[in-house]
């Protein structure tokens, strides 16, 4: 009985540390969020910045799986070149180096558990404010006072080896086969890592148990290495359902840890006496015969593994993107990453040809808003057919965060240009596609609302007949009738187009289908042959629909001013 408590207590500090762990990471996230995506986004200009953007927001959020995650959605959105994503990987294998260091010298050598209580009382005060960013830092504090609690009662709750020496005789069973102990305790360590899906968990019970006496210097070692295997799978279960290079960014770090790890492992010995000459030569006890410097000797470890593989490879980075890009290769049906493809970088010297880089970009944006409205006839049609709208729901939530984003970096661009020295034709042309890229990122939201109404369609099992499904693609036809008219203003440009007549045919023809949709459905309520319900999910349909019309025309008449 009191070994089944025993067990229930270490779970659950170790469930406490998570927990802290994580609404520690949480806390800051929200706190600085959008600040560190921004960061995140700019300073990945060459490989030092990546590597030390990387490092900086591991360190400030505490998580380097978050840090991974937040690349992988980057590179998913096409705001990040896999080149890029691969530097920020490795500086976010040193910061989370730094979570080590905090637990060696607070959690184990100063009692800051003693503190606790009294810091989730703070944060509680904190999480009683109105203001979205005091509740923040109250989580934030609340988190880090659990961590350290449970890491207190993690120590607290692993046996004590002088009234129970069978564990240490149980454990050194697995200690005494020379290498392929070694190698035993990288699985352990990789396999923790991946249940417990934090690295930093997994340090802190390597840690307690190097500390308690458990494992010598040698096994530790062997777990941090597998933690470093382990901390992958997180970033590859968030790409499982990104895109291409979203799966190949999170292959590369898979590619980097375990490259780090093979060249640790030929090299174990000398490399562990490299460590113990560290920590002997700044004053500590040999980790070899001392459990005193064990902690410090683990965190060295981990700190130098990341930094030493970091400085080794991120020379190699193009050649280890070409290695990944074998290993997942494009299925035939599957789109690659979508990115800026001719805005490259700053404003060109000549606002004419910067407007000309512009104006092909949002070519480009209506080509994947054509892309986009595509997936969202295929999900009127397959709206009953769980696994396959499940599917379409996420493509048009990708697109409408695609189309979000180029918004966001073709605006970005036109900035560069305004504040050069414009024609008077050049700043009306810069305020049309101002105009253009708002009402396309509007066509965007009204693509994935489309998602949504199906999806509230579906959750109050309402199917449409085929009747109704007909119609709904007439709608679809008209409206990509209209994007087609859009898409060719847009490539004639305010020099070669004469008139708008296509545009505006398509919406009028967009206006009076929904008008008899509209009377016909209200004749069908009066005859009591539709169903209410399920009559305002195919209105709601038929209206957002004809709100694309009206942003598409908006685009052909942003055009048309400028003359």
């Amino acid at each position: 009985m009191n070994t089944v408590l025993q067990i229930l207590n270490l779970l659950g500090a170790l469930g406490l540390f998570l927990y802290g762990m994580t609404l520690m990471s949480e806390g800051l996230q929200k706190a600085a969020g959008n600040k560190l995506r921004s960061f995140l986004a700019a300073m990945t200009s060459n490989s030092l910045k990546r590597v030390l953007t990387g490092t900086f927001i591991t360190t400030v959020i505490q998580s380097s799986s978050a840090t991974t995650v937040m690349v992988v959605s980057f590179v998913n959105a096409g705001l990040l070149t896999l080149v890029q994503a691969v530097g920020v990987i490795m500086g976010a294998n040193i910061g989370t180096t730094v979570t080590a260091w905090i637990i060696s010298l607070l959690g184990f050598k100063a009692d800051i558990s003693a503190l606790s209580i009294p810091l989730i009382g703070i944060g509680f005060a904190f999480m009683m404010f109105k203001s979205q960013k005091r509740k923040n830092i109250g989580q934030l504090i609340i988190g880090f006072a659990l961590l350290f609690l449970g890491l207190s009662e993690l120590k607290a709750s692993v046996p004590d080896l002088s009234s129970n020496p069978e564990v240490l005789s149980f454990i050194q069973r697995w200690t005494d086969w020379g290498f392929l102990s070694v190698l035993i305790f990288v699985l352990v360590g990789t396999i923790l890592t991946i249940i417990l899906q934090s690295s930093s968990a997994t340090m802190a019970l390597t840690l307690v148990m190097a500390s308690q006496g458990w494992i010598p210097f040698e096994m530790a070692a062997a777990m941090v290495l597998g933690e470093n295997i382990g901390t992958t799978i997180t970033a590859n279960i968030a790409a499982s359902v990104g895109n291409i290079s979203a799966r190949r960014a999170a292959l590369a770090h898979t590619f980097f840890n375990v490259f780090g790890v093979i060249w640790v492992l030929v090299l174990y010995k000398p490399f562990l006496l490299l460590i113990s000459k560290i920590v002997v030569g700044f004053g500590g006890e040999d980790p070899f015969v001392s459990t005193q410097s064990l902690l410090y000797a683990v965190s060295t470890l981990h700190t130098l593994f990341n930094v030493i593989n970091t400085l080794i490879l991120v020379w190699f980075t193009p050649q280890i993107v070409k290695l990944v890009s074998i290993a997942i290769k494009p299925k035939k049906e599957e789109e690659e990453v979508f990115r800026l493809k001719y805005i490259q970088s700053g404003a060109l010297s000549t606002s004419e040809l910067s407007l000309e880089q512009a104006k092909q970009e949002i070519i480009h944006f209506s080509e994947i808003i054509q892309r986009q409205y595509q997936y969202a006839r295929e999900a009127v049609n397959n709206s009953d057919n769980e696994q396959k709208f499940d599917d379409l729901y996420k493509k048009l939530e990708h697109y409408e965060q695609l189309a979000d984003r180029l918004e966001y970096e073709i605006a970005k661009y036109l900035n560069h240009i305004a504040d050069s020295d414009l024609s008077q034709e050049g700043a009306k042309r810069v305020r049309a596609m101002y105009k253009a890229i708002g009402e396309m990122e509007s066509i965007g939201d009204s693509g994935f609302n489309i998602a949504r109404i199906l999806q509230r369609k579906n959750m109050h099992n309402q199917r449409f007949d085929e009747i109704t499904i007909k119609k709904l693609n007439k709608m679809l036809d008209l409206v990509d009738a209209a994007i087609d008219a859009m898409h060719t203003n847009l490539k004639l440009g305010y020099t070669q187009i004469s008139g708008i007549s296509n545009a505006q045919d398509a919406e009028h023809d967009i206006n009076e289908y929904r008008d008899n949709l509209k009377e016909e459905h209200l004749r069908n309520i009066e005859l009591e042959e539709s169903t209410y319900l399920l009559g305002v999910y195919y209105m709601d349909l038929v209206t957002e629909l004809e709100r694309v019309g009206d942003y598409i025309i908006n685009v052909s008449e942003a055009i048309i001013e400028i003359n």
